[in-house]
């Protein structure tokens, strides 16, 4: 099961770690797209947009049906809660520290002050 999971958060994360891959699940979110349609708003071939769109399928975040020759992309049905998940998880353990390094510095600062007040 943790294999499956870290294969998962890899896919997810190597897919969302490409500006134009983002950038397709922003525009999927507002509304499905045809691959030519995508290519042509990012500026881009329709092999290296089908390139794409076959990481962000594979990873689970879109999916594709081909109804003649017009293949329509739509959001997939795999949401980000894993992922988000683990991203939790760290964003707390650096509260965290950043808490207990607050204190430390507190605790320097008022150190500091009262070694002051006894030099003058």
């Amino acid at each position: 099961m943790v294999q499956y999971i870290r294969a998962r958060l890899d896919a997810s994360f190597a897919a969302l770690s490409d500006a134009t891959r983002r950038g397709v699940l922003e525009q999927l979110g507002r509304a499905d797209a045809s691959i030519t349609d995508l290519a042509e708003k990012f500026h881009m071939t329709l092999t290296g947009m089908k390139k794409h769109v076959g990481v962000l399928e594979q990873a689970g975040l879109v999916t594709t049906q081909k109804v003649g020759r017009v293949r329509t992309c739509k959001l997939g049905l795999r949401r980000l809660e894993e992922e988000a998940a683990w991203i939790e998880s760290y964003r707390q353990l650096w509260d965290a520290r950043f808490d207990e390094l607050d204190k430390v510095v507190e605790e320097l600062k008022r150190k500091e002050k009262v070694d002051g007040r006894k030099k003058g």
